[in-house]
């Protein structure tokens, strides 16, 4: 089974997807809830989810070395927890007959993607970037999607994707922790003459890898410990920038939500032994 855990204090297994067990600082509203992902009984990633808009505000996993393959038989699910009081974690397949009133106050449901020609369901955390096939299809969960541009969604954000897989694959020795967001503007996705899902005006993402391969390409290693990027959620001008996460971070404070403390990794993931060896 599929699961998923709201939780108000993360607890120390679902903690293990953050670098030194610290979420992202600087970004609350009443509206977010912290959700652990599990599946098949196991934690798999972190979600801010945004029960306002129905869309996550970030999701940060483990990156895991893998060839890239997609999983594609796995059905979407959906989070009764953000809904109602539950005494079990799992979270469900959408069910077949037209049962999703009881739980759309909170979430997206599958019939808000539907009549979209110009948007996708575009995850935060990607199957791509995982290797077992739990952790991919924990991915499939509408609480890990945003509506992405379908140009953006299968060009420039999906190459950056398989960038980041490539370089992690190739330079980072130990953990990389990744944090992938979006930012919003008000615009939203409507059903029935209903705001329904918040649209991402960019898509953010940075990873942090302490352990990496000092012999690496001068191109490659000046991008570790830490490095970010962002791109416009559109059809054009939707080139997927690079950039320090320092930078990242002031973009964000810019153009969204985040208060002035806003930090993406604890201490920007500096090694607290940072001496070289």
């Amino acid at each position: 089974m599929a699961g998923a855990e709201v939780q108000e204090n993360l607890s120390p297994n679902c903690k293990q997807f953050l670098y030194m067990g610290t979420l992202p600082r600087g970004l609350q509203q009443l509206s977010f809830k912290k959700i652990c992902q599990f599946y098949e009984g196991k934690p798999r990633f972190v979600t801010l989810f945004d029960t306002f808009s129905h869309i996550p505000i970030y999701s940060a996993y483990t990156f895991k070395r893998s060839d890239g393959s997609k999983k594609v038989d796995v059905p979407w699910m959906y989070e009764p927890q953000l809904s109602t009081v539950s005494d079990s974690r799992e979270m469900q397949p959408f069910p077949s007959e037209n049962l999703h009133k009881s739980f759309e106050d909170a979430q997206a449901v599958l019939e808000d993607y539907s009549n979209s020609v110009m948007f996708e369901r575009g995850q935060l955390n990607p199957d791509e970037h995982q290797a077992d096939i739990h952790d991919k299809a924990s991915t499939y969960t509408l609480t890990n999607v945003v509506p992405q541009v379908r140009e953006f969604n299968i060009g420039p954000w999906k190459d950056h994707q398989h960038m980041i897989r490539r370089r992690l694959n190739n330079y980072c020795r130990g953990t990389a922790y990744i944090v992938t967001g979006v930012t919003t503007s008000g615009h939203s996705i409507r059903r029935h003459n209903i705001n329904r899902l918040g649209i991402p005006t960019y898509l953010w993402s940075a990873y942090c890898c302490i352990d990496f391969d000092h012999n690496a390409p001068f191109s490659e290693r000046s991008k570790f410990p830490v490095f970010a990027a962002h791109g416009l959620n559109d059809r054009e001008d939707n080139k997927v920038q690079e950039m320090t996460v320092q930078q990242l971070e002031d973009f964000l404070k810019k153009v969204t939500y985040v208060d002035s403390s806003f930090q993406i990794f604890y201490a920007n993931c500096v090694a607290l032994n940072s001496a070289m060896p």
